[in-house]
C-alpha cells in the first residue's frame, strides 16, 4: 500500500514561455529506528534547553535570531531580513539548460523530490516529460527552498518528473591522494584475475535485493529487550563473531593470492548456494556458516513495535556495536 505523502513545496516549472504547475514531495524516507537520550542511572529523558548566555533565561524559538561573526564583528539577521531577499520569495523551478544526462557527475546529486502535476490540465507536465525522454537530456534548474537558492536536475523516473537537488560546484571538494598517483606496475596476470573476479560478481542492479542488515538486527535486539529485558543474552542472540573474524578473514598480503582466493571463494559460494538459501535477515550478525545456533529471539517487527511505550534497557549500546561489525549493507540471502 502506498504511503501518504505530504507536499513540502508548490510552485511552477518554467522553461521559455511554458509554465508547469507542480507540487514537490520528498522522494525518500529513512527507515532507521528513532531513539531518545536517557540517563544511564535512572532512565530519565535528557532535555536540552535554549538559554541565553547573557541573561541566563530560557529562550523560546520566536525570540531567536541568527548571527554571523567575521572574527571581529557580529551581524544579527532577523526573519524579516531573510524574507526580504528576492530569491526567498521565488516559487519557480527555472530551467536554464538541457544537457546530456551523462555529463552530470552523480557526486553532485543531493536529495530527490517527486513532482506532481497541478492545475486543470497536466498537458504541459506531460510535454516536458516527453521532451526529456525523447532527447535523453536532463534539465538543469535553479529553485529556492527553505531560504536557500539551489541548483537542481530535472529528470524522468517511472513516468514521474524528479527534481534532484545538486551541490554547487564550489561545494564539491577537490581531492588529491598521493597514493593514487603511484606508478606501481600492474602485471597482465593481475589484470586478468581482477577482470575474472569482476565477471564473477557481474549483475544487474536490483535495489530490492539489498537490505539494511544493521537495522534488521537492531529491530531484533529492541524487540527481544522489550520481551526479555536485562536478562537478554546478546551473545546467544547474535552469536560471537570474534574468533571467526580473526581466522579466515585474516589479511592476505600478496595481491595475486588475494585475487585467486577471492575467485575460489566466489566459485565455492555458487556450489554451496543452495545451503544458504534458507537463511534470513534475522540470522546471526556475521552471516557466515559454521556458527552455533542462536537461542530463539522474538522475530523483528515493524518500526512501530520498536517505538512502543515500554522503555528499552540501556545495555543495548554494547550489543548494537557488535551488530555494526556485520556491515551496514549486505546482499539478501537468495
Amino acid at each position: 500500500m502506498l504511503t501518504p505523502m505530504r507536499a513540502i513545496w508548490s510552485g511552477s516549472i518554467t522553461f521559455g514561455l511554458v509554465n508547469v504547475p507542480v507540487k514537490a514531495y520528498s522522494a525518500a524516507k529513512k527507515h532507521d529506528i528513532s531513539f531518545h537520550q536517557v540517563h544511564d542511572a535512572d532512565g530519565g529523558r535528557i532535555r536540552y534547553q535554549r538559554r541565553c548566555e547573557v541573561c541566563g533565561k530560557k529562550i523560546d524559538y520566536e525570540h531567536i535570531d541568527k548571527a554571523y561573526e567575521d572574527g571581529e564583528q557580529t551581524v544579527v539577521l532577523t526573519e524579516e531580513d531573510f524574507a526580504s531577499l528576492p530569491e526567498a520569495q521565488n516559487d519557480e523551478i527555472e530551467v536554464v539548460q538541457f544537457v546530456p544526462s551523462d555529463q552530470i557527475d552523480p557526486i553532485m546529486f543531493g536529495k530527490s523530490y517527486f513532482l506532481e502535476p497541478q492545475g486543470k490540465s497536466p498537458k504541459s507536465y506531460l510535454l516536458l516529460r516527453q521532451a526529456l525522454g525523447d532527447t535523453d537530456r536532463t534539465a538543469v534548474v535553479t529553485f529556492a527552498l527553505r531560504q536557500k537558492t539551489r541548483l537542481g536536475a530535472l529528470r524522468v523516473q517511472d513516468d514521474v518528473l524528479v527534481l534532484q537537488a545538486m551541490y554547487w560546484a564550489d561545494e564539491v571538494r577537490e581531492v588529491d591522494f598521493p597514493a593514487t598517483r603511484s606508478r606501481a606496475k600492474i602485471g597482465a596476470k593481475e589484470k586478468k584475475l581482477a577482470a575474472a573476479l569482476v565477471d564473477q560478481f557481474a549483475s544487474d542492479f536490483t535495489p530490492g535485493e539489498f537490505e539494511d542488515t544493521y537495522q534488521v538486527e537492531l529491530h531484533k535486539l529492541v524487540d527481544a529487550k522489550l520481551e526479555q529485558g536485562e536478562s537478554l543474552d546478546t551473545a546467544a542472540t547474535f552469536g560471537d563473531v570474534t574468533e571467526e573474524s580473526e581466522g579466515e578473514d585474516a589479511e592476505v598480503i600478496d595481491l595475486m593470492q588475494a585475487l585467486k582466493a577471492s575467485l575460489d571463494k566466489k566459485r565455492g559460494g555458487h556450489r554451496t548456494g543452495a545451503k544458504k538459501s534458507g537463511s534470513s535477515g534475522g540470522s546471526d550478525a556475521s552471516g557466515k556458516s559454521g556458527q552455533k545456533p542462536a537461542k530463539p529471539a522474538k522475530p523483528a517487527k515493524s518500526a512501530k513495535s520498536a517505538k512502543s511505550g515500554k522503555k528499552p534497557a540501556t545495555s543495548a549500546k554494547s550489543s548494537a556495536t557488535s551488530g555494526e561489525k556485520s556491515g551496514s549493507r549486505r546482499r539478501k540471502s537468495a
